[in-house]
């Protein structure tokens, strides 16, 4: 009797566990695709997903505020209602470079900002005009910026996919286990039940022939 409450507490950890996980790598793996995807599509833009945009730190050009190896978080914006001292994004040819505006200024007629990475001595040299800016700064995840390059490689995607993917199925496993070592208990106990109501229901008829 006291063995059920046991099993049951046992179904709630595993299923909770389980939740858990996909709470956390589901969305993660959703962006990581979207992402890839919209990559590969638009070789041309900078992917985003609902207008956010990660972007791994390779230089320490912004210590100690932004680390090298860090992954930051930006979200597209207006760039109208940028300001001096906000924390951009912006393409610079082929690469996306990250800084701080310090000042406003305009380039061939047009608005642009004055940026500059907070450990550099000097400013950068080409004014940044609206259409480079990829977005502001949201948060930064330290050191995550290597796992996520590693993420988009070949392997690091069969990585994100194939844990989760195996996770699930050795979950399912389990539960379809314990469900049906329950449900087998249930029914064994049922038929020892049955079982015991036929021999009750057989010794009363004998006794009633005897009398």
């Amino acid at each position: 009797m006291e063995e059920k409450p046991k099993r049951k507490f046992k179904v709630r950890v595993s299923t909770i566990i389980a939740i858990i996980v996909s709470v956390i790598l589901l969305p993660i793996l959703i962006m990581n695709i979207t992402i890839v995807v919209k990559a590969y599509i638009n070789p041309n833009e900078t992917p985003d997903f609902f207008g956010i945009k990660p972007f791994v730190v390779l230089s320490g050009s912004m210590e100690t505020t932004i680390m090298a190896g860090d992954l930051v978080v930006m979200k597209e914006t207006e760039p109208s209602t940028l300001k001096i001292g906000d924390i951009i994004s912006f393409k610079e040819g082929q690469s996306v470079v990250t800084h701080r505006i310090i000042e406003t200024t305009e380039k061939d007629g047009e608005p642009a900002f004055i940026t500059k990475g907070d450990a550099n001595n000097t400013e950068d040299k080409t004014p940044i005009t609206y259409s480079q800016v990829e977005g502001i700064y949201l948060f930064r995840i330290a050191k995550l910026g290597r796992m996520a390059m590693f993420m988009q490689t070949p392997i690091g995607m069969l990585t994100l996919v194939g844990i989760p993917l195996l996770g699930f199925i050795l979950y399912d496993i389990i539960r379809r286990r314990i469900s049906a070592k329950k449900e087998n208990n249930m029914i064994s106990a049922a038929q020892n039940e049955i079982e015991m109501l036929k021999s009750e229901l057989a010794k009363k008829s004998n006794k009633q022939e005897n009398e």
